[in-house]
């Protein structure tokens, strides 16, 4: 999946309006994409520097992206995403346009092999958008696909927090909005997210499920309105599950899901981790 990115990422069209190169992080000790970049290196006409940071943690690899970029600008994409052709010009001149600290744009699935009906029917890998030019509350940022002002990163302490094993953009932008930073959508600079059939099993989705309920709470210090959400939905939900298996599998694993989120949370309460791991890929 890398190598596609990267392959992408060198096909954007700037309309001589700009330049990029390429930042990748390594986050493996191991070094196990260096030669990846290495051999994409050979024949690049971008720019792109190899970086490792050998302690596994999101936050850390974002903050060594951020310590390694250059220019006036930083826009971040994951390795499992690849952009389309118009995607960094595309969220550019919605920055200046809309005079904003930095835009964020779609991540649709992608599916190199048809999945099961009831996966698309479910939306299990859909994500939220919003109409071009909204403003954004801190709740609904990611750095999945995103282009962001040099300047907000000008404070010597680290822009994104170690201690946030999850959800540790959503921080940086809660930070960044109560300093008055603005933060925009546009709907047309598309990335796509490569869903390989490992993220099609039910027991992914559980798993993706518990580890969100965990860490929905554990970065947002205990609110007791979440919790009693939760102690309601827990039983409501479970009850609701037999029922949902007549209306077939997207609206049972649908149910699923939900249970499992508010789950977590509850346990996340007792101090418990189902998960047993730092995040959930596949």
């Amino acid at each position: 999946m890398l190598s596609r990115l990267l392959g992408d990422l060198t096909r954007q069209e700037t309309g001589s309006q700009f330049a990029y190169s390429i930042v990748v992080v390594d986050n493996d000790r191991l070094r196990s994409a260096e030669s990846v970049v290495t051999e994409f290196s050979k024949t690049s006409p971008i720019s792109a520097k190899y970086c490792v940071e050998p302690q596994q943690n999101i936050a850390r690899a974002r903050n060594k992206a951020v310590e390694s970029a250059e220019g006036d600008f930083i826009a971040f994409i994951d390795d499992d995403e690849f952009p389309t052709q118009g995607w960094l010009r595309t969220l550019l001149k919605a920055l200046a346009e809309y005079n904003v600290d930095g835009v964020l744009g779609p991540v649709k699935p992608h599916f190199d092999s048809e999945p099961p009906r009831w996966v698309i029917e479910g939306g299990f890998h859909d994500r939220p958008e919003d109409a071009t030019g909204t403003r954004l509350e801190w709740s609904k940022c990611r750095t999945g696909n995103v282009l962001l002002k040099r300047a907000l990163f000008a404070e010597p302490e680290q822009p994104f927090r170690p201690e946030c094993l999850s959800g540790e953009d959503q921080d940086f932008f809660r930070r960044m909005i109560e300093k008055g930073h603005a933060f925009i959508w546009c709907n047309e600079a598309v990335v796509y997210e490569v869903v390989p059939p490992a993220r099609w099993k039910r027991g992914f989705l559980v798993r993706r499920a518990l580890f969100r309920g965990v860490f929905s709470l554990r970065n947002h210090d205990f609110p007791a309105q979440r919790i009693l959400q939760s102690v309601i939905a827990v039983p409501a939900y479970g009850l609701v599950l037999p029922l949902a298996l007549v209306f077939g599998q997207a609206r049972f694993m649908n149910c699923v899901f939900k249970f499992s989120y508010h789950l977590g949370r509850l346990l996340a309460v007792a101090g418990l981790n189902p998960i047993g791991q730092p995040y959930v890929s596949d």
